[in-house]
C-alpha cells in the first residue's frame, strides 16, 4: 500500500498549525526542547506551510541580488522568543513522505534545502509575523514524517543517514480534533 495525497495534506495542513507543530514536537523530544519557553510553547513558535526564503546573492560589481525561491520542504518551523516577539537562531524544517516519493526524493529534497541555506536568506514570514527578523543564518534540524504505508527502505534509508524520522498513522485512522468541529469556517 502506498501514501495516498489526502493523507499528506491531512498532515500538512495538521502541523502547518502551531498546535499541530507543537503536538509534533511532542513526539520527538530533542527537538521540543529547543523551543524557548515551555511554559509559552504557542507563542515560542512560528509555523511556515511550503516555506518562501529570498536568497542574497553577492555580486561586487551590482552590490546584493535577491531571488525568492520555494524551499523542498513541507513546513518550517522557526523558533521565536515569546517575550521579546523576535525570531531566534533555530529552524525546524519538516518533511513530510509524499505520495510516490522514494527515498532518493526525499533525501534529495532535504539535500536541496540545505543547499539553498547555506547562503544569506529571508524568510517570507506569516502577515501577522511579518513585523519580525527573519533573516536566516541559523541553526537548522530536519524532521521526517513517514507513514505506516511508506516502503520500509525509506525508514531505513532515513535510519542509515541518522535523519530522525516519525511514522504517522494515515488520515482513514484519524477522528478530527473536537476543535474543528466547534469551529465556524469564514
Amino acid at each position: 500500500m502506498s501514501v495516498k495525497q489526502s493523507d499528506y495534506e491531512t498532515l500538512l495542513s495538521e502541523y502547518s498549525n502551531r498546535s499541530g507543530a507543537i503536538a509534533l514536537l511532542k513526539q520527538y523530544r530533542p527537538y521540543l526542547e529547543l523551543l524557548p519557553s515551555m511554559r509559552r510553547p504557542q507563542q515560542s513558535l512560528i509555523t511556515i506551510p511550503l516555506p518562501v526564503v529570498k536568497l542574497r546573492h553577492s555580486k561586487a560589481a551590482s552590490g546584493d541580488l535577491r531571488e525568492a525561491i520555494q524551499l523542498p520542504c513541507d513546513v518550517a518551523i522557526l523558533t521565536c522568543d515569546p517575550e521579546w516577539k523576535i525570531k531566534m537562531a533555530t529552524e525546524i524544517l519538516v518533511f513530510i513522505h509524499r505520495p510516490g516519493e522514494d527515498f532518493s526524493e526525499l533525501l534529495g529534497r532535504w539535500r536541496k534545502t540545505q543547499v539553498y541555506l547555506d547562503k544569506e536568506y529571508e524568510w517570507f514570514m506569516p502577515l501577522r509575523e511579518q513585523h519580525m527578523l527573519s533573516e536566516g543564518i541559523a541553526k537548522i534540524y530536519p524532521l521526517f514524517i513517514v507513514f505506516e504505508t511508506t516502503p520500509w527502505r525509506i525508514q531505513r534509508g532515513l535510519a542509515g543517514s541518522d535523519l530522525p524520522f516519525l511514522i504517522q498513522i494515515s488520515e482513514s485512522e484519524l477522528d478530527p480534533p473536537e476543535e474543528m468541529s466547534q469551529v465556524a469556517l469564514d
